[in-house]
């Protein structure tokens, strides 16, 4: 049941994939750009050790990837590697031609390629959601990790609160993107799926909660834009 599940997502990012970063930079309006940047400075601030290899877990296009490399440069910091992970075939060629110099690997986020305690910073960017094993990945993030290393999350949250603004960001989850997203991609259901997936998530508590329990403890949390996008970034102990 639940690798049907998951299978049923991976097919939908393939099918989307052409369209995906013009979607997602509409949808957005850029602003997902600063806290990309935002999640890599703030981890370079807490991991003052060499950095070996940082990994992309559900990297998609390689976005995020390419924030690591400019802001490392920006912060004056080597990384020897920089891998992206994602399961979607559509997703990564798509990144390839974007990025001809990364590294790409088809594979899980249960099921890292990589050795044990290998891993400095391994990010994640509005990926854990369509995790369907999510606290099987967190255990796989820890076995990957470095003891000192960090896992980086931006994510969509829920959120319990009420009132005007959520109002605002409820109307626009629910009528406006699944409009807009569905007229880029020709594949209104998806863009449905993104707010359906954000309402069966977890608070942002939650997700530091299954963290912790996973052998992370959480050195920041900050949510971005009327609590849209919130960023968790937690230390392997």
């Amino acid at each position: 049941m639940e690798e049907n599940k998951q299978e049923k997502i991976v097919e939908m990012f393939d099918d989307i994939a052409p369209t995906y970063d013009k979607a997602n930079r509409v949808l957005s309006m850029g602003v997902d750009i600063q806290w990309r940047k935002k999640a890599c400075n703030e981890t370079f601030d807490r991991y003052d050790k060499p950095i070996d290899l940082i990994v992309d877990v559900a990297c998609g296009t390689g976005d995020m990837m390419n924030y690591w490399d400019k802001q490392a440069k920006k912060n004056k910091r080597d990384i020897k590697k920089i891998v992206g992970v994602d399961p979607s075939v559509g997703m990564v060629q798509v990144g390839k031609e974007k990025f001809p110099n990364f590294e790409f690997i088809i594979s899980d986020a249960t099921a890292l390629p990589v050795d044990d305690e290998s891993i400095d910073i391994l990010s994640i960017s509005y990926g854990i959601r369509n995790v369907v094993k999510r606290e099987e990945a967190f255990r796989e993030f820890a076995r990957a990790i470095k003891p000192g290393g960090y896992v980086v999350i931006l994510e969509f949250t829920k959120d319990d609160k009420k009132g005007l603004l959520f109002g605002v960001k409820d109307f626009y989850m629910n009528k406006v993107l699944p409009k807009i997203g569905g007229f880029i991609s020709k594949n209104r259901e998806a863009y449905e799926y993104l707010p359906n997936s954000i309402e069966g998530f977890l608070t942002s508590d939650m997700l530091q909660n299954e963290l912790n329990d996973a052998g992370f403890t959480t050195e920041f949390s900050k949510s971005f834009s009327m609590d849209i996008s919130t960023l968790v970034i937690a230390k392997k102990r």
